[in-house]
């Protein structure tokens, strides 16, 4: 919560839909800051620990929807040792319904979406994500459904994993002050670019949040008022200049500022989310 928002793990061993689904629901009845990380497709114990690491180093509450036992009790213990508060989401109603029914269930991770096209262009989407996070693999950025652009910390990479999560090949490229972006990005339909801004004083105070988090010495450049107010001027200039549509994603959920880029994309005609 380094940016007093709550922080919710959604861990799955499938798409991580049904997780998605009850924390939305869930939050929905607080009127409180919050994000959500989804882990889709968790199906080893070395993911399950990577996971809880990241929940434990966060201070995340994670809620899980794991039907393989043997991962739901790793991580339970996982969270047990790390002091990580969890949530099984399916786990109770397994039981109660093997119990009812007199069957034990399969245990067969992702049979409420099958191999379906839609379920197999989501794992493309967000492997697409993976691969062109922060700038990479410029080269074949051309075949993205969309790109994020924008300075530092403005919720880039959560975006474009969770625009994934719906069928979108998403990459994402900094904008970086007083330097002139990648041919790659400039050359793309600006229909395909979003740029994403933010309050300047807001953005201080999530790159400081971050700077102390991974408890490093803060860049001047980085966090300084003055210098971060230039560089969103900056930033909102190129934005002009290239005919991209933006948003400002300050002080808002990424599930929330997902749908204002998906009315966007909409508005532009492009591909649906599978």
């Amino acid at each position: 919560m380094s940016d007093g928002r709550a922080e919710i793990f959604a861990v799955s061993d499938g798409t991580g839909e049904t997780a998605t689904a009850v924390v939305q629901a869930a939050m929905a009845q607080f009127q409180s800051r919050w994000r959500l990380r989804t882990f889709p497709d968790t199906r080893s114990e070395s993911q399950v620990r990577r996971v809880m690491a990241q929940a434990g180093q966060a201070g995340s509450l994670v809620v899980f929807t794991l039907v393989d036992k043997r991962l739901a009790s790793a991580l339970r213990d996982e969270a047990a040792e790390r002091g990580v508060p969890v949530v099984d989401v399916l786990g109770p109603l397994l039981s109660r319904v093997a119990e009812h029914l007199g069957a034990e269930p399969q245990a067969r991770p992702g049979l409420l979406h099958g191999l379906s096209d839609q379920h197999l262009r989501r794992v493309e989407a967000v492997e697409f994500a993976v691969r062109h996070d922060d700038g990479a693999n410029l080269h074949t950025l051309c075949r993205a459904d969309l790109v994020l652009a924008g300075p530092s910390r403005t919720s880039k990479t959560p975006l474009s994993i969770y625009l994934a999560q719906r069928g979108l090949r998403t990459g994402n490229v900094p904008i970086l002050p007083g330097i002139e972006p990648p041919r790659e990005l400039l050359d793309l339909d600006p229909d395909k670019v979003i740029g994403l801004v933010a309050d300047a004083q807001a953005l201080v105070d999530v790159r400081r949040a971050r700077v102390g988090a991974l408890g490093s010495l803060p860049s001047s450049s980085y966090t300084d008022p003055e210098l971060v107010e230039e560089e969103l001027r900056f930033a909102r200039r190129l934005m002009r200049e290239r005919g991209w549509r933006s948003i400002d994603v300050t002080g808002r959920a990424v599930e929330e500022n997902a749908g204002r880029l998906l009315e966007l994309l909409g508005a532009a005609g492009a591909p649906e989310p599978a």
